[in-house]
């Protein structure tokens, strides 16, 4: 520690980054292993405290929400340069900085809890959790009858509400720490301020994107995802350590990521409706909200990651801006990042890139996978491989599913 004081004071913009970069690698080392949060459990706070001590059913869905991200991550990037590879060795490297890359992954993995998390509240396999009522509380706690506009107006005033519930948690927090930490999270008193109101038209115009109301009247029902639970404890367990520390690029960055990659979930809802009545009429219309498919979600942020910006730290140490002038700046739903992408196109074990060498490429493709980009214009050889797949399957009833077996000859070409 005091070296790296000594170095700030010779050096304070070298040594400031070398600082950040000691910082990033403690605090990705939760992805690449989620029990390490826990392990230390005599010093947390809060509710992160509570999960690691009293609630292994919820932290194993938070595991298994970072996995589900990671392996969402692999899918989306197979055919690229970069593709998001699990191996520790270079995941490791790649959660030390903060690209583009590291971006994406922290979005999709915080998106993967939320999900993970509101799914077995769903399914009721958490305790403190079930089914999202909160449409269904008025008029005795019975369904009421309602259209688009009462709907509509009901969410409104639910979201407005979860707004002002979370900014007063985070007001102790910004007297605390005289940070703008949280300027970056999904609810800014700033724009309060500014004059845009909580649950105004700008704050949740991607909330009701994907939320088609049906025609006429309907009744809330059913079993709606509780993803205002999921965002919390998603929140609670990856952005736990990185509020308690001062603000810096990496820290904001983070955050950003992680909160865009949430709010990716909860602006994908839709609403999915059932008809009851004799012999298939529709005499009455149950709705409930709905996450899609977490492919959906996935392929959505990596969008996100193409279009993703680049930010440097502001001059007052707590918030970012566009690196280039006269660029719009990044809102809460796209990615940003500070460090520019390292060359994946050959290994090198100090930015993690394990080269495209050997990756199979498609000779006829003119996007990513194209042998022309995947193999960075160095080549590639063609073969033809000899297969044995099933084939000629058949259904017998029941349950079974018989193929014969078949010699396929398969075309294959690899980057030089």
């Amino acid at each position: 520690m005091e070296h790296l004081i000594g170095q700030h004071d010779r050096d304070k913009g070298k040594a400031h980054q070398v600082g950040i970069h000691i910082h990033m690698a403690e605090g990705t080392n939760i992805l690449l292993d989620p029990n390490l949060m826990c392990k230390k459990s005599r010093r947390l706070r809060g509710k992160l405290a509570d999960i690691c001590r009293h609630d292994s059913a919820l932290l194993k869905e938070i595991i298994n929400g970072i996995n589900l991200g990671f392996r969402e991550c692999e899918f989306q990037f197979r055919n690229r340069r970069w593709n998001c590879t699990v191996l520790r060795k270079s995941m490791r490297k790649i959660l030390m900085r903060d690209s583009r890359e590291t971006g994406f992954v922290n979005a999709i993995t915080a998106a993967g809890v939320t999900y993970a998390v509101t799914k077995a509240c769903t399914m009721g396999q958490l305790v403190e959790c079930s089914c999202d009522k909160s449409h269904m509380r008025r008029n005795g706690g019975q369904p009421q009858m309602v259209n688009a506009a009462t709907a509509e107006a009901a969410l409104e005033r639910q979201q407005q509400a979860a707004m002002l519930r979370q900014q007063q948690l985070q007001l102790p927090q910004r007297s605390h720490r005289n940070s703008s930490s949280s300027s970056i999270t999904d609810y800014s008193l700033d724009r309060q301020r500014n004059g845009h109101r909580p649950g105004g038209r700008r704050g949740r115009r991607k909330f009701w994107d994907n939320i088609k109301f049906p025609q006429g009247e309907w009744e809330w029902g059913g079993c709606s995802d509780n993803v205002n639970f999921g965002l919390r404890h998603s929140r609670a367990f990856l952005d736990a350590k990185q509020r308690q520390r001062r603000s810096d690029l990496g820290t904001l960055v983070k955050l950003h990521n992680n909160n865009a990659g949430r709010l990716a979930i909860r602006d994908a809802m839709r609403l999915e409706c059932k008809c009851h009545g004799l012999s298939g009429s529709c005499t009455v219309k149950t709705c409930w909200l709905k996450m899609p498919p977490f492919r959906e979600i996935s392929a959505r942020l990596r969008d996100r990651y193409d279009g993703a910006r680049k930010v440097a730290l502001r001059n007052d140490g707590n918030s970012f801006m566009p690196e280039t002038p006269h660029t719009k700046p990044a809102n809460k739903y796209q990615l940003v990042y500070a460090d520019d992408s390292p060359d994946f196109c050959t290994a090198n074990p100090k930015t993690g890139a394990l080269g495209t060498q050997d990756r199979e490429c498609n000779a006829t493709s003119t996007g990513p996978d194209s042998c022309d980009q995947l193999c960075c214009s160095r080549g590639h050889k063609h073969r033809v491989v000899t297969e044995w797949t099933n084939c000629n399957c058949v259904f017998k009833w029941c349950c079974e599913v018989t193929c014969e077996k078949c010699l396929e000859h398969r075309e294959v070409n690899t980057c030089l």
